[in-house]
């Protein structure tokens, strides 16, 4: 099952639902003020109420509705740097411990919704990266029971100021809508092991980045462990888990991004997260 967040701009109204071939049904309109969004269903409910809504006719076709980022106010978004092999070589990176920096919800973006380029900058970066969504609490959880706790993957464009990273990487993440998220989430029981997905990045249809969620150094289950030893981890909340080889700041020339630019993140089981540049 893939759940999307969107807006309805007739009706001035946000939603979220289940996506289907030809557009999406309307969970919102169904639990009403119980769950009016999807982080508060990821709290209050099992994704197991929604089989008895999965072959209902759809509700909106795609073009009568703006994507929300997926989990449009978590609570936390933790993001890992530093996570896959080549990206390690190209900054040689040689810390064994997980690399943390922290994204804002309001840096956040959907699926065909503008990324905003920093007027002040001109290293704007690339970085396509697998989001895990939390589904249910936790905390010191080991890494055999972490992904119990995950209620989906989606994709996500961690776009990056070059010249305002330095080695705080948050100054450099926080921008206005600089993080594209989407453009739904697949949910964990269609991945069964988030260790096996391709995972590319497409700048203006050339690829530029192009890697398998199996060579991240540390894995999603790992992760959910080290983060969730010291921060309690709650439906809704997101982790962005890392991007491969390929960025541009390692490219000679360097190569960024700029006004008009279309950036995609293709990860399979999930789909293509689109967004312009503005």
């Amino acid at each position: 099952m893939q759940l999307c967040s969107f807006y309805l701009p007739d009706q001035e109204r946000k939603s979220f639902g289940i996506v289907r071939e030809n557009g999406v049904i309307d969970l919102g309109l169904r639990f009403g003020a119980e769950s009016p969004d999807l982080k508060t269903f990821l709290t209050r409910s099992s994704l197991a109420d929604l089989n008895a809504f999965r072959a209902m006719p759809v509700d909106y076709a795609f073009s009568a509705l703006r994507f929300l980022p997926v989990i449009e106010n978590p609570g936390k978004v933790f993001c890992v740097g530093m996570n896959y092999a080549d990206k390690r070589k190209e900054f040689a990176e040689t810390l064994e411990a997980p690399t943390l920096f922290i994204r804002f919800a309001d840096s956040l973006t959907g699926h065909e919704q503008p990324l905003l380029k920093p007027a002040t900058t001109q290293e704007f970066d690339y970085e396509g990266e697998l989001a895990v969504i939390i589904g249910k609490a936790a905390h010191q959880i080991t890494a055999e029971d972490a992904l119990d706790v995950v209620a989906g993957y989606s994709c996500f464009m961690d776009a990056t100021v070059r010249d305002m990273q330095f080695t705080w990487f948050t100054a450099g993440k926080n921008w206005p809508q600089t993080g594209g998220f989407g453009p739904w989430m697949t949910t964990a029981d269609e991945i069964a092991d988030p260790q096996q997905l391709a995972i590319k990045t497409f700048l203006n249809d050339r690829e530029v980045q192009n890697d398998n969620t199996g060579s991240m150094v540390h894995s999603v289950a790992k992760i959910i462990e080290y983060i969730s030893a010291f921060s309690p981890l709650s439906p809704g909340d997101v982790i962005i888990t890392g991007s491969p080889g390929g960025v541009g700041k390692k490219r000679t020339p360097p190569l960024f991004m700029f006004s008009g630019d279309v950036v995609e993140v293709e990860i399979e089981k999930i789909g293509r997260l689109r967004n312009t540049l503005s």
